[in-house]
C-alpha cells in the first residue's frame, strides 16, 4: 500500500486546499455552480476528460485501464446543507458544508491526482468511475418540484436522477465515504419518502368576521398534533421518522390563513415500513383538515431508498482501512442510522458500501459542526477509497468478481427499479366535499 500512501501524499496540498475552498463556497443542492467549477477544473487540469449534464450541476469521468475487468465508480457529493445559525454559514443564502460533503470533494481530488500515478494505475484492470453527483441533501422540496414541472429533474436526489439519464450505465458496484467522528463502517440506513403538503382554508377577517373563513393554520396545527399522536404506532424495528416543518403559515395577521404549506420526510428501514407509515400520516393530516373544514393537497414523491451495504463490501472497506490507515482504528459495526441518502438507490441493483471516515467534530448539519482534522477526513480518506480500489480491481479483480457473483440485487434492472420507485408518487387534493357527502383519499 505505500505506493498508494506516496501518491495521495504528493497531492497532500491539492486536498487541503480543495477541501477549504469548498467549506467557503457552499452551495445548496441543483445550485453547486461555483463548487461544480472548481473541482471541474482540477479534473481538467489532470487531463481528464469529463461528461456534464448541460443542465444540472456534477459530471463524470472514466478511466479505462485496457484490462478487461469490472467498472467500479467512486462517488463525491457537492451539495452544502441550510444551517444559517452556523458561524461560517453564507450570509445571504444560509448554506454551510456542515454535512461533511466538502471533505468528500477534497480526497476525490486527491483520487483524481493519485490514479494519474502509474505505480496506483497499473496495478488495477477494468474501468474506474469518478463521479461528483449533486443533491444529495434532500431540502428545499418546494424548488426542487418546480425543477420537476420545468422538466429539468424526474427525482430530488443527484444520484436517482443520474441514474435515470445514463450516467451510471455500465457500472459493476460503487462506493464511498462520507466524514463523522470516527472510521466506521455500518450496516446502512433508512429510506424516505418526500411530502409537500397543502392546507386549503378560506380567507376572512381575522377580527371582525373570523367565523367566515376557515383556517388554514389551525387545521396544519392540529394536523402536526395528530402525527405527534400516532408516534407511538411505530414499530422500533422500523426506524421511522417524521419531522414536518411549515414552511409558509399564512399572509398578513389580520386574515385567517387561506394557504399553509408544509414539507416532511417519512422514512423507514424498508419500503414497507416506510408506505405503511406514510398512510398512518397521510390519515392524521386528513383528519386534521377534516376538522377544521379545510382542504388538503398531499403530495407524496420517492426521495430515497433505504440503503443495504453489501456485507462483503463492507468487510473489503474495514481490509482497506486497516492496510492503508491503520493508525485510524476503523471499526465494523451492525448499526443502521436513521439519516438518509441515496446512495440507497443503487444499493437496490449494485453492490455498495458507505462508511464514515473520522475528521469532523459538532453535530452533523448542526451550527457547530466542523472539518477539525482535515488530514484525516480528507487525505486518509483518499488512501483509504483507493486502498478499496486495488483490493477490488486487482489480481484480474478477483474480489470484485467474488462480490458480484454473490451480490443479490433487490430489482433485475435500473429500469425496474425506477417503475417501482415512480408507484410511490400521489398527488392531488385528498377530500371532496359534496354536500353531505364526503369522500377521502389517502
Amino acid at each position: 500500500m505505500q505506493h498508494i500512501i506516496d501518491a495521495v501524499e504528493k497531492n497532500r496540498q491539492l486536498i487541503l486546499d480543495s477541501e477549504r475552498y469548498v467549506w467557503q463556497h457552499p452551495e445548496t443542492g441543483f445550485k453547486e455552480f461555483t463548487t461544480n467549477e472548481y473541482m471541474k477544473k482540477i479534473f481538467i487540469s489532470l487531463g481528464y476528460d469529463l461528461v456534464c449534464p448541460d443542465d444540472i450541476t456534477g459530471f463524470y469521468t472514466v478511466i479505462d485501464t485496457g484490462r478487461e475487468g469490472p467498472e467500479v465508480m467512486i462517488l463525491a457529493e457537492l451539495d452544502s446543507i441550510i444551517c444559517p445559525a452556523h458561524p461560517d454559514a453564507n450570509k445571504n443564502t444560509g448554506a454551510v458544508h456542515s454535512c461533511g460533503h466538502n471533505a468528500q470533494c477534497a480526497a476525490m481530488a486527491g483520487i483524481a491526482a493519485a490514479l494519474k500515478d502509474q505505480s496506483v494505475l497499473d496495478k488495477l484492470c477494468g474501468k474506474i468511475r469518478l463521479c461528483l453527483v449533486p443533491a444529495e441533501e434532500l431540502l428545499e422540496i418546494e424548488y426542487r418540484s418546480e425543477l420537476k414541472k420545468n422538466g429539468v429533474v424526474k427525482y430530488f436526489g443527484g444520484k436517482n436522477e443520474f441514474l435515470r439519464r445514463g450516467y451510471f450505465d455500465g457500472v459493476d458496484m460503487a462506493f464511498m465515504v462520507h466524514t463523522a467522528e470516527n472510521y466506521t463502517v455500518t450496516k446502512g440506513c433508512v429510506g424516505c419518502l418526500t411530502k409537500n403538503i397543502i392546507y386549503k382554508g378560506k380567507a376572512a377577517h381575522a377580527g371582525s368576521t373570523p367565523w367566515d373563513g376557515n383556517n388554514a393554520l389551525y387545521a396544519a396545527n392540529c394536523g402536526l398534533n395528530a402525527i405527534n399522536a400516532i408516534r407511538e404506532t411505530f414499530k422500533e424495528a422500523d426506524i421511522i421518522r417524521v419531522h414536518p416543518i411549515i414552511t409558509s403559515g399564512g399572509d398578513m395577521v389580520n386574515a385567517i390563513p387561506e394557504t399553509v404549506r408544509l414539507e416532511s420526510f417519512v422514512r423507514g428501514n424498508s419500503f414497507d415500513a416506510i408506505v405503511n407509515a406514510n398512510k398512518k400520516v397521510n390519515q392524521a393530516l386528513i383528519g386534521a383538515a377534516l376538522s377544521i373544514n379545510t382542504n388538503i393537497e398531499i403530495i407524496d414523491t420517492p426521495g430515497y431508498a433505504p440503503l443495504k451495504n453489501d456485507y462483503n463490501m463492507c468487510l473489503l472497506a474495514k481490509e482497506a482501512a486497516d492496510l492503508a490507515i491503520p493508525h485510524q482504528n476503523c471499526t465494523l459495526t451492525d448499526h443502521t442510522s436513521s439519516g438518509s441518502t441515496d446512495m440507497g438507490d443503487l444499493c437496490c441493483i449494485m453492490p455498495v458500501v458507505h462508511p464514515y471516515a473520522g475528521g469532523a467534530t459538532g453535530n452533523a448539519h448542526g451550527n457547530d459542526f466542523y472539518i477539525s482534522d482535515p488530514v484525516s477526513a480528507c487525505v486518509d480518506c483518499a488512501k483509504w477509497q483507493l486502498a478499496m480500489l486495488e483490493l477490488l480491481l486487482k489480481d484480474s479483480a478477483v474480489r470484485a468478481k467474488q462480490i458480484l457473483s454473490d451480490f443479490k440485487p433487490q430489482f433485475d434492472s435500473k429500469e425496474a427499479y425506477l417503475s417501482f420507485i415512480d408507484s410511490l408518487n400521489c398527488s392531488g387534493d385528498r377530500i371532496v366535499y359534496d354536500g353531505e357527502n364526503t369522500t377521502i383519499k389517502l
